[in-house]
């Protein structure tokens, strides 16, 4: 048994007590001291006049219930109330950006930083709740033509959902069963299959836009041993586009490569050497992978991992937890959130400079931001 999977089956051990997973409802910050609701994650900046200018970011706000608006250099200049708990987000080419939180998912115009509407989820999810294993979106996509949303419902305690909603008539028009908390929603280059990764199920679920039709796809490089218990399953994945193929990091170790026409899974190596959750590519297909931190004895600290299209990598070290990771338009700089999904989140973004000539910067900003993205 590896390093890894004794970790993973202690784990589950844990879980006898509470779901672990990526355990625990996050209340702390790097150095342990109590998180708040801090003036931190208070819009500072002036906002500009007008319109947002491009270049700006758009943080999901987990441990509130707003959207941030950021200055990639002079932090945060406005919010605007979206619903509880905001998780992932994605920004159509029209200005509006679609937010997944435990109500609804909210319409945002980025533009003029006013909220259009709320659509209430089809599923049935329980009470409104905070924190990891709330109920309500968790991934989300726009398909290609801007016409469709795709969000992944997490149901506490059973199989996710993925709604359909029309972007012309903000209305559900379609709803599917696919894994246990949907993490991450992609959709392949032609919009003609929408993924679902299922965390707590280890899987794939490729999901047909023309007819619904699902197909799940298990993708466990380190199997399925510990079950809910286990650290060692998919979190966020991105499609790759050449070949249409979904990579999938796992634990700074190994890169599942998944081919959604066979279901076969081929493992590559990485090398941070840390717990991996939100990942994107850069314009030039180079990928780039957040290292969260150690959740075992041998593992490293949090970094940013960057992996060009020829496999060779570069590590680049962060202070403290991150979550998810977006990169400007020129493909320069990424933008990695502080929120975290577990203990120890802190309510800013790191600036990378991608070709190491300066070192990283700590940017305040946000309420424990999760979901990124850049206008």
């Amino acid at each position: 048994m590896t390093a890894r999977r004794a970790a993973s089956v202690l784990a589950a051990l844990a879980a006898a007590a509470v779901l672990a997973g990526c355990a625990g409802e996050a209340t702390g910050t790097p150095d342990g001291s109590a998180a708040t609701k801090s003036p931190a994650g208070t819009p500072s900046a002036q906002a500009p006049a007008g319109t947002t200018p491009d270049g700006t970011l758009l943080v999901a706000d987990f441990g509130g219930d707003t959207v941030t608006f950021v200055d990639p250099e002079r932090g945060a200049f406005d919010r605007v109330e979206v619903g509880t708990s905001p998780y992932g987000l994605v920004v159509g080419a029209d200005g509006r950006a679609w937010v997944a939180t435990a109500e609804g998912v909210a319409v945002v115009d980025t533009k003029t930083r006013t909220r259009q509407a709320r659509i209430p989820y089809e599923t049935e999810t329980g009470p409104v709740a905070t924190g990891e294993y709330r109920g309500g979106g968790m991934g989300i996509a726009l398909a290609p033509d801007g016409r469709h949303v795709y969000v992944g419902v997490n149901v506490p305690g059973a199989d996710g959902v993925l709604e359909v909603i029309d972007t012309d008539s903000r209305e559900v028009t379609g709803t599917v069963p696919v894994g246990r908390r949907p993490f991450d929603v992609d959709v392949s280059r032609d919009g003609a299959e929408v993924y679902a990764t299922g965390h707590d199920s280890f899987d794939v679920t490729s999901v047909r836009t023309d007819t619904l039709r699902t197909r799940r796809m298990e993708v466990a490089p380190y199997g399925t041993e510990g079950g809910l218990g286990s650290w060692l399953k998919p979190h966020y994945a991105v499609v790759r586009p050449g070949d249409g193929k979904l990579l999938l990091p796992f634990e700074g170790e190994r890169l599942a490569v998944l081919d959604p026409r066979t279901g076969r899974v081929v493992v590559e190596p990485m090398t941070a050497g840390t717990h991996q959750h939100g990942a994107t590519l850069a314009p030039d297909g180079t990928l780039l992978v957040v290292g969260t931190g150690p959740v075992a004895s041998d593992d490293e600290d949090a970094s940013l991992t960057v992996r060009r299209p020829d496999g060779t990598e570069r590590v680049v070290g962060l202070d403290g937890p991150h979550e998810d990771v977006a990169v400007s338009r020129d493909g320069r700089t990424a933008y990695v959130t502080g929120g975290f999904t577990r203990d120890g989140y802190w309510n800013g973004i790191t600036v990378v400079d991608l070709a190491g000539k300066t070192a990283p910067v700590r940017l305040a900003a946000g309420e424990r931001p999760l979901g990124i993205a850049v206008l």
